[in-house]
């Protein structure tokens, strides 16, 4: 079952599944107008879990302050409890750029 979380005129955020492991599908443009809205959204979904799934291969754009608030450069590795999933070539190649696509801990091969 679908749950939306959050929406406006360039992202929909929903809910794919249930704790323990809840998936979260991005759909549309995330930039610095509504990552603030991505990061609440983010957290909220993970409450009581260990880790989150973010599925983002429904993304049409993304700038760095999306990728950062999926990334979670700030924390220690051991802390960052964000897995992302389907990432498309041009999010891999812009996590490579930055140097964080280790820091990504895809779950799941690239988008193809």
């Amino acid at each position: 079952m679908e749950r939306l979380l959050y929406e406006d005129q360039q992202l929909r955020i929903t809910v794919l599944a249930a704790p323990p492991d809840p998936a979260v599908r991005l759909c549309g443009e995330i930039d610095v107008t509504n990552s603030p809205a991505l990061a609440r959204a983010l957290a909220l979904s993970r409450e009581g879990c260990p880790r989150l799934i973010v599925d983002t291969g429904a993304l049409s754009f993304i700038d760095l302050s999306g990728i950062r608030v999926l990334v979670m450069p700030a924390l220690p590795p051991t802390e960052r409890w964000i897995r992302l999933r389907n990432i498309t070539p041009c999010q891999r190649r812009m996590l490579e750029l930055m140097g964080w696509f280790q820091d990504a801990h895809p779950v799941a091969v690239p988008h193809t």
